[in-house]
């Protein structure tokens, strides 16, 4: 049956099941490492947060709530943040979690090594006060900090120093790429990476335990039609996502619950601002028709996202005209519609800029990362084509498209983002900054798009404590991107997910997958 749910109703859990009960669940992407300060990627925060914990989390409703800390309160006029911590918390080992595996994870996490490296750029430093107390010292005031960290997970000092796992290492690995030790609820007893991985109760565990599980196994399964069918036959109790075309199929299979909502993720076309010349063109080899904003206008007014959300994500999905949906704090309400679907209005925008032939170029995209992505991306193609804009569509796998994004080895591309402190400011730091390692800014802004007054007012809509005043400078920088054509938003990415009928468990919009919150009846 078919349950629909606005982008804040959950599918809660009601009481737990008498009887205790092995899980299955299969996703499309396994998570690439078990290291949290690896990889800054939903697949591997999602899962994560079952095994490691923060200092905070996030409940069902995305509020703020203690987890590691009890409580938390700023300190002075602005200078950070006093955490008293949780006592009598243990990892997964057995060894006692105390305010030294704050700083050691904060160092870990913040290194450069550490593709979290970007969420500390406002911090200056972490002391320990005491055992079970620790400051995090911020450069400036810093009003949504406690909301920036939620995902940043808590490691054992001394288990990751005494296996050499002192600093991630994203290329290579360690030992913590295929082994874990959190606090969380869960503890991984076998980890065979693209195959499998189980996890068990972690028995010590601090908090209360409102799931029936005594063994559950993530199974990747890149086929949506092969993990539909797991589904169906029961092989599988739960798959993330459901086909979107499949959904009406399942509306009537009583074995079987269908539980849609609305993401925080925004899809979009990402452009190589700062290249020199096309990589994948054949004819253009000694431009970039992209570093032109006209011609980035000429591909938001050529791709038509009604008929992509008509079509191929099945009327599932909603247009978006900025880097986060309406859900989002500091979304812009006053901000202009995107492009319009023109394709004649495109030409004309190509010519301007001296292109009236169009021209070729490649198109990277990943193949199993988003609802529809490379379905998506041949539709994009084939519309591009249709104003002179030729794509050689390129899709892979998500493990191998983030070393290409990182690579420069693109010439436009896709990306969805979702901000994990569910506020604006998270996009415009990760994706809008001008790159700069130093300051921790714009990580994931691959083409190096750069504006001095975005990068001007960035910090201080991270300082600004008037709510006013922030969203009028939110508001400014929204508009800049749009009028520079940045990127080119596209849809807020639905949540479709599928459940064996006697499964309750909890649909959040930041698609992170939650094992204590599950009840096998």
């Amino acid at each position: 049956m078919l349950r629909n749910f606005s982008y804040a109703a959950l599918f809660a859990v009601l009481a737990p099941a008498a009887f205790a009960e092995d899980f299955k669940w299969a996703v499309t992407t396994d998570p690439q490492t078990l290291d949290p300060h690896a990889v800054n990627s939903a697949p591997v925060l999602g899962f994560l947060n079952n095994v490691y914990e923060g200092l905070v989390r996030r409940g069902q409703d995305m509020a703020i709530e203690p987890a590691l800390a009890t409580s938390w309160e700023a300190i002075g006029a602005g200078e950070g943040w006093r955490f008293k911590l949780r006592q009598g918390v243990t990892f997964q080992n057995g060894a006692a979690f105390t305010a030294q595996d704050v700083l050691f994870s904060y160092e870990r996490a913040s290194s450069e090594a550490a593709d979290t490296r970007s969420w500390f750029a406002p911090v200056s430093g972490v002391v320990v006060v005491d055992d079970y107390t620790v400051d995090i010292m911020t450069t400036s005031p810093n009003p949504i900090f406690p909301d920036s960290i939620a995902n940043w997970m808590i490691m054992d000092s001394d288990w990751a120093q005494s296996n050499d796992a002192g600093r991630p290492d994203k290329e290579a690995g360690n030992h913590a790429t295929l082994n874990a030790n959190g606090t969380g609820a869960f503890a991984i007893t076998n980890r065979e990476p693209g195959l499998r991985t189980v996890l068990e109760p972690h028995d010590n565990w601090w908090g209360d335990a409102t799931h029936n599980i005594t063994r559950a196994e993530l199974t990747p399964i890149q086929n949506p039609a092969t993990a539909l069918a797991a589904l169906l036959s029961g092989d599988v109790d739960f798959i993330n996502p459901v086909p979107v075309q499949d959904v009406a199929r399942l509306q009537n299979d009583p074995n079987v619950n269908v539980i849609q909502g609305i993401e925080a993720r925004v899809i979009m076309l990402g452009f190589p601002h700062k290249a020199e010349a096309l990589k994948y063109s054949s004819e253009t080899t000694d431009a970039n028709p992209f570093a032109d904003a006209r011609v980035r206008r000429a591909v938001a007014h050529a791709v038509n996202v009604p008929a992509i959300l008509q079509t191929t994500m099945r009327g599932n999905a909603q247009a978006v005209n900025q880097l986060v949906s309406p859900a989002m704090r500091g979304y812009s309400d006053v901000l202009g519609g995107n492009a319009a679907f023109d394709q004649d209005a495109a030409r004309a925008l190509l010519a301007e800029a001296g292109y009236a032939d169009g021209f070729s170029f490649g198109l990277k995209c990943p193949n199993n990362r988003y609802l529809n992505d490379e379905a998506v991306c041949q539709a994009i193609t084939a519309m591009l084509a249709q104003v002179g804009m030729r794509a050689t569509l390129d899709a892979m796998p998500v493990q191998n498209y983030w070393p290409e994004l990182r690579a420069d080895n693109y010439d436009m591309y896709l990306l969805g983002w979702s901000p994990g402190t569910f506020d604006a400011e998270h996009p415009v730091r990760f994706l809008a900054a001008t790159p700069n390692e130093e300051k921790k800014l714009g990580s994931w802004n691959f083409g190096g798009y750069s504006n001095d007054r975005v990068d001007a007012l960035l910090p201080m809509i991270q300082s600004e404590i008037d709510e006013t005043k922030r969203q009028a400078m939110l508001d400014e920088v929204a508009q800049t991107l749009q009028d520079e054509t940045a990127y080119v938003p596209l849809y807020v990415q639905p949540l479709v997910w599928g459940t064996r009928s006697n499964i309750e468990l909890v649909q959040r919009p930041d698609n992170f997958f939650i094992l204590r919150w599950v009840t096998v009846n």
